[in-house]
């Protein structure tokens, strides 16, 4: 190992930290840089490895769904990540959903005592200019470093505005009003993971009119310039795309009953537990850009919630990606200086699965390209590989970040296609087992190289 060039990798969210450990797994020197807690960031609370900063979830664990899919390559891989977050997990029906703390703190502690790997706390404000390099700052890049990159890549920096849920206080809700379920009764357990406060149609309507009236934080970033990502959009930015808009997104009743009125309600809200103590429960795809006073007069309003107390208010923070279909090869290598990689959010994807990923993915190849070795890209058939695909083969014109799904993956075959084409989810078993032997051939082809 004492031979083999320093991998310097930039950034200890959930990408810095997988890269950190697969690269010291294959027996490279790693110093990862982290600048918290020397300098914070606007949503981070604590200095620790890997904080989940959004939501605690990450996505479905229900087979044969895209995020399963893409778990079960990372497993195969042996990701540390999604091995603590197996530990740290809470209740949350068919999503692996983990106490924030617990899995910061694991990670944390884990990467600090592996042999080979140096954290450094302090911020690094201008890309090295030798060795090989990850960068998995994260979309909270600072502004320094971020007008580095833009240099070294002579694109124009692009940004979306992303947004944090409220949590509140599990003993501060009125548990006359809320029932238990989760919906279709789905939960891993065979309980029931989630806390519904239903709602009348009229309360809907109210707390709609006072959504839509409601007064927002300015933004930072000129609105021409900012962009919502579609699988975030804050309640308020919903609320005026239509009056029924939420209760087909995060207020949706499908698959649940209220058992006081044995029926559906007009529009549900959900709380997801939030840590291991379950002394407080995060309001699910409930982020928003209001005012603090706002979001506690206004989240009052829904049955339950009357007297809660907030742990934490809903926030909207920037987020920074580069134009990576314009600069970046399958292998997350940057095209026009190959030994500077690209990791996490700042590539463009979405998702905190999809962070570790190609967190794995960087820490991998960086550690073949210092055993003298060729980077890699898994085959597009796989979920890690579609994945890589698509931010270095999707139209830079118009670039979005992409959480990992279905669509991201070649079609099947013709005949399969019309054997399938009215039977979704066996489609989807399709692809999932496609995808899981080109996973598997590919693995056998590394190891044999």
């Amino acid at each position: 190992m004492g031979g083999l060039p320093v991998i310097q990798i930039i950034g200890g969210g959930l990408a810095g930290s997988e890269a950190a450990w697969q690269a010291a797994r294959a027996g490279c020197r790693v110093v990862l840089y982290e600048m918290r807690p020397v300098r914070s960031t606007p949503a981070h609370r604590t200095g620790w490895l890997a904080e989940l900063v959004c939501s605690n979830s990450l996505k479905s664990e229900q087979e044969f769904t895209a995020p399963w899919l893409l778990k079960q390559e990372l497993r195969r891989l042996d990701s540390l990540l999604l091995r603590l977050a197996e530990q740290a997990r809470v209740p949350a029906g068919h999503a692996l959903a983990v106490d924030r703390e617990v899995f910061a703190r694991g990670v944390t502690a884990a990467i600090e005592s592996l042999p080979g790997v140096e954290v450094r706390r302090e911020e690094v404000t201008t890309l090295p200019s030798d060795g090989l390099v990850i960068v998995a700052t994260g979309p909270l890049t600072s502004e320094p470093l971020a007008a580095g990159i833009a240099r070294l890549t002579g694109s124009e920096r692009l940004y979306f505005y992303d947004a944090i849920s409220p949590i509140v206080y599990a003993d501060s809700l009125d548990y006359s009003k809320i029932f238990r379920a989760s919906r279709y009764g789905k939960s891993l357990e065979g309980g029931a993971d989630y806390l519904n406060c239903p709602l009348e149609r009229d309360e809907y309507e109210r707390f709609v009119d006072a959504l839509l009236a409601a007064e927002t934080v300015a933004p930072h970033i000129p609105e021409d310039n900012a962009r919502y990502f579609e699988a975030c959009l804050p309640i308020e930015e919903l609320a005026r795309r239509g009056r029924d808009a939420l209760r087909f997104g995060p207020m949706k009743p499908v698959g649940l009953v209220d058992p006081r009125t044995g029926r559906r309600p007009w529009a549900v809200v959900q709380l997801r537990q939030e840590n291991l103590r379950a002394d407080s429960y995060n309001l699910v795809g409930f982020q928003n850009h209001l005012r603090f006073g706002e979001q506690e007069r206004i989240l009052r309003m829904i049955p339950g919630l009357e007297r809660a107390e907030f742990v934490r208010f809903g926030q909207i923070h920037r987020n920074t990606y580069i134009n990576a279909p314009a600069l970046l090869a399958p292998t997350l290598q940057l095209r026009q200086d190959p030994r500077i990689l690209f990791a996490g959010q700042i590539a463009g994807v979405e998702g905190y699965v999809e962070a570790i990923a190609t967190g794995l993915l960087a820490g991998r190849n960086a550690a073949r390209l210092a055993h003298g070795l060729p980077a890699v890209a898994p085959p597009p058939e796989t979920a890690l590989g579609a994945l890589c695909r698509y931010i270095s083969g999707a139209d830079p014109r118009d670039y979005q970040p992409a959480n990992m799904t279905f669509d991201l993956l070649p079609p099947l075959g013709e005949e399969a296609r019309r054997r399938l084409a009215h039977d979704r989810r066996a489609r989807h078993r399709e692809l999932s087992r496609r995808a899981q032997e080109a996973f598997e051939r590919w693995i056998q082809d590394l190891e044999r190289t």
